[in-house]
Formats: structure tokens, C-alpha cells, sequence
């Protein structure tokens, strides 16, 4: 049996603000959670980072987000599943840990019907071949292509994911995947949600799956085999979204990225000291 609470909160964390997308679709599924959000602005983005970086990166969120007092994890982050879910669960070997590569590969492999799979993601998600391996592992004859996709991420941060330039970026990226014949689309970006109007109007016939509701589903499963699903409202604790960046553009954010907990969060700036997170416990 668990000595954590089970009001205890989940910790999310992501290099920027694409993780409360992933944020969004857990309170969807879990709605009495509590969340406490890590945005890393600080390192983002780390598609470019040596993958040992980004590796020490996630393991000290992690730790920062346990120590706090969090009942489970979530690595909103595609690239930090990629490379750092196993160091993670080496460190916490009883915890609640999940990222999403695995939950998209599951989606996807559920969803496709041709076998023939094409993922978008950024640069450092497509060189770590994550989704191709996890993919193949589920079926060694699925086909899979990953294409890297530098303009998303700023075109969304922009918030200009319905403009010109991002349906040419959506046709260009979506070409490479169209060329294997896929008939499944797997959103390898917390950010790439937002681009599903533009994909769909240039490309409406795949699935187009999005790891985060999958991760959801299987984190409330988790939860309640290990008792430790919440079992009253946390409607009156606000949850906790902190940036290593500058906390008043984070702000600026959370209305578009997760709504519904933009009025009723605490917005806070945290550090790092070396390789150590510096996130205050709670009182």
C-alpha cells in the first residue's frame, strides 16, 4: 500500500509549454487531480541538446517534482521519454513514471490498418528513432517513417498555426509520409495538436493520433491499481505551474495551451543549483 496521499498532485513536465497540452488531456481524463507543471524554458529546446543533457535534465525535473511530494510523473516530452525513461525508473524504481512515447506507439499500432505508420516530431525525437523502435517491437512489419518537422514548434508558439506558412510547412512534412502510403499519423510534439486543422485540411485521411490521450488513459490506470487515484475534488487547490524561464511570457500561455487551469493556478518562477531543481515543498 502506498504511504503517499491520494490528494497528492501529478507532476508534468515538458522543455517548454507544449507539456500543458498533455497537462490539458490528463485533467480531462482525472479531473480530480491536482497538477504541479515543470516548463524547462530555460534549456528549450532540447531537440538540439546532446541527448546525455537532455537525459540529466529530466532525471533532475523528476526528482525535484518526488521530492515535492508528487504520487506519479508524466514526461510530456517527447524527446526526454525518448532518451531518459529508463534512467528515470532506475531512480524511482516504485513510482508511478510515464512518458508517451509508448502510448502513442500503442495508439497508433491499434489505429493503423495498412501498417504503415509516419511520425512528426523534431529533430532530436526523429535522431533517437524512438517511435520506429517502439513501433516494430509491437510489429516487426510495420513500416515507419519519422520526419523532423524545425518549423511546427515556432510557428505554434507564434500562434500562428493557421497561417499560410504553416499549411506549406504542414504539405512539405506531410509529403515524406504520404510517399509510404500511411494511413496513421502519430503527433510525435506536445505543440502539434494545435496543427491538426492545418494537417487535416491538407491531408484528411489518416489518423492523426495524439500520444497524450492515450498517456492519460493509461495513467489513470495506473493510478487506481496502485490506490492512488484521488477520491475528492481538488477543485479548491490550485495547481502549480512553474517555469525556469520568464514566468510573466509563460503566463501569457496558459489561456491558449490549458485553459481551464489558467484562473485557477499559481504561476511561479524555480531554478536550477548545478543539476538539482529547485522546487520548494509545499507547507
Amino acid at each position: 500500500m502506498s504511504i503517499l496521499p491520494n490528494d497528492a498532485p501529478i507532476g508534468v513536465f515538458d522543455s517548454g509549454v507544449g507539456g500543458l497540452t498533455v497537462a490539458r488531456r490528463v485533467l480531462e481524463a482525472l479531473p480530480r487531480e491536482r497538477i504541479v507543471y515543470v516548463a524547462d524554458q530555460a534549456h528549450v529546446p532540447y531537440g538540439g541538446r546532446d541527448l546525455a543533457e537532455v537525459r540529466s535534465f529530466a532525471c533532475g525535473i523528476s526528482t525535484a517534482l518526488f521530492d515535492y511530494g508528487c504520487k506519479a510523473v508524466v514526461m510530456a516530452c517527447n524527446i526526454s521519454s525518448a532518451v531518459a525513461l529508463d534512467s528515470v525508473r532506475e531512480l524511482h524504481p516504485e513510482a508511478v513514471i510515464l512518458g508517451v512515447i509508448a502510448p502513442g506507439a500503442c495508439r497508433a499500432s491499434h489505429a493503423t490498418k495498412n501498417g504503415r505508420i509516419g511520425v512528426l516530431a523534431t529533430a532530436g525525437t526523429v535522431q533517437s528513432g524512438a517511435y520506429s523502435r517502439t513501433l516494430r517491437a509491437l510489429d516487426s512489419r510495420f513500416v515507419v517513417k519519422e520526419v523532423a518537422c524545425p518549423e511546427f514548434v515556432p510557428l505554434v508558439e507564434a500562434g500562428e498555426e493557421g497561417s499560410a506558412a504553416a499549411l506549406c510547412a504542414a504539405e512539405r512534412y506531410l509529403g515524406e509520409i504520404r510517399e509510404i502510403g500511411a494511413d496513421t499519423v502519430v503527433l510525435g510534439c506536445t505543440h502539434y495538436p494545435f496543427l491538426l486543422p492545418a494537417l487535416r485540411s491538407i491531408w484528411p485521411d489518416p489518423v492523426y493520433v495524439d500520444p497524450a490521450e492515450q498517456a492519460s488513459r493509461e495513467l489513470a490506470e495506473l493510478l487506481a491499481a496502485a490506490s492512488l487515484s484521488a477520491q475528492n475534488s481538488n477543485a479548491h487547490s490550485p495547481h502549480l505551474l512553474t517555469t525556469t524561464g520568464d514566468s510573466d511570457g509563460f503566463r501569457r500561455h496558459l489561456q491558449r495551451f490549458l485553459p481551464e487551469a489558467a484562473t485557477a493556478s499559481e504561476v511561479r518562477a524555480v531554478g536550477w543549483c548545478a543539476d538539482r531543481l529547485l522546487l520548494s515543498r509545499p507547507h
